[in-house]
């Protein structure tokens, strides 16, 4: 019982990162050619400037969740994935920098390189988290012993003996490009206004229509990759409201933005986002890390669990972190509701 729990709280920690910081991502992708002028891009990073550091802690406490609760699984990936870690966390750091900087540097030409950095960093961020979990539900190669080694590609095919980077692999990664980009034009269509929030309420349309594209192929390729994949739905068949779960939400986006009804439209993503991963996660289940070379191999819930007492302790204290980091959400969202005014101080 206690593992079922853990598990699923490394998963709200995970779907809480992605929808929070998913809307900052976006926003950086969209930095670069939404904007048209230097106040636009100035009101684009205010909308995201009291919330965006905040947002990221999520990643580290994800991070530390997944180490207190599953040892063996964070000391195998964090191993095995150590190319691409390395590659997130100077993208992170990148994009942090850029963001910072470019509001103590008053030149344009360094400017307009900080937004350059800033956007770029921030598409592929995107690309490499929608990449990662896709090599998670793929499977990868994992010894005996829990240590396995990617490179950044191979074949480009999904087997035995696959890289970072295949067919399977770049779809994820342009799923999440989209629904993430996709999330921050609901943002700005929510914290901005004039020509800005019209052009970005322009793009939902084509956006939508690519993701919902993208979606079916990426479920039809999951299930040709992982058939096993769909046994915990065979077994439960009243999980399968999350894959409808993931169909409403989205038809749910689209019309609530026809309506004018930003906040809805936007929390209808933010659904989108909680299905899909939601449903990756219970896919998976028991399983937290396949094995391409065979189901004995696999990283699994009793495999990878810490103690019975530490569990219990850290239980208790994880309510209390959570209820700290909650209120701290509801308050910073709260306090900085509302238009972005581009006129004011700060960033």
């Amino acid at each position: 019982m206690m593992g079922f729990i853990w598990f699923w709280l490394v998963a709200v920690m995970i779907v809480g990162y992605v929808v929070l910081d998913g809307f900052d991502l976006g926003v950086g992708v969209l930095h670069l050619f939404l904007a048209r002028n230097e106040q636009e891009r100035a009101t684009t990073l205010r909308s995201i400037g009291p919330v965006w550091d905040g947002n990221e802690v999520w990643l580290l406490a994800g991070g530390g969740t997944l180490y207190f609760a599953f040892p063996l699984l964070y000391a195998s990936a964090f191993s095995g994935f150590y190319l691409p870690l390395m590659i997130v966390l100077w993208l992170l750091m990148l994009r942090g920098i850029s963001l910072e900087l470019r509001n103590h540097i008053d030149v344009g030409v360094w400017r307009a390189l900080l937004d350059g950095v800033f956007g770029i960093s921030s598409a592929l961020l995107t690309i490499f988290f929608g990449a990662a979990l896709a090599n998670v539900i793929r499977g990868v190669p994992l010894q005996a012993s829990g240590y396995f080694f990617l490179p950044l590609w191979t074949n480009w095919t999904p087997g035995p003996a696959p890289g970072i980077l295949d067919w399977y692999t770049v779809i994820g990664g342009l799923v999440a490009l989209l629904a993430l980009t996709l999330h921050g034009a609901l943002w700005l269509i929510l914290k901005t206004e004039g020509e800005l929030e019209q052009r970005a309420r322009g793009l939902v349309k084509p956006l939508w229509s690519a993701l919902l594209a993208l979606t079916v192929v990426s479920l039809i390729a999951t299930i040709a990759v992982r058939p096993t994949g769909l046994d915990n739905y065979n077994h439960y068949p009243f999980t399968y409201v999350v894959p409808v779960g993931v169909v409403a939400s989205l038809a749910l986006i689209l019309v609530w933005t026809r309506k004018g009804a930003a906040l809805k439209a936007f929390l209808a993503s933010c659904m989108y986002l909680f299905f899909m991963l939601a449903g990756a996660c219970w896919a998976l289940y028991p399983t937290l890390l396949p094995a391409t070379t065979g189901a004995a191999n696999n990283i699994t819930l009793e495999r990878a669990i810490s103690g019975p007492h530490a569990l219990a302790v850290g239980l208790a204290w994880w309510l209390v972190g959570m209820a700290l980091a909650v209120s701290y959400v509801v308050f910073v969202y709260s306090r900085f509701r509302g238009k972005v005014d581009a006129s004011a101080p700060g960033h």
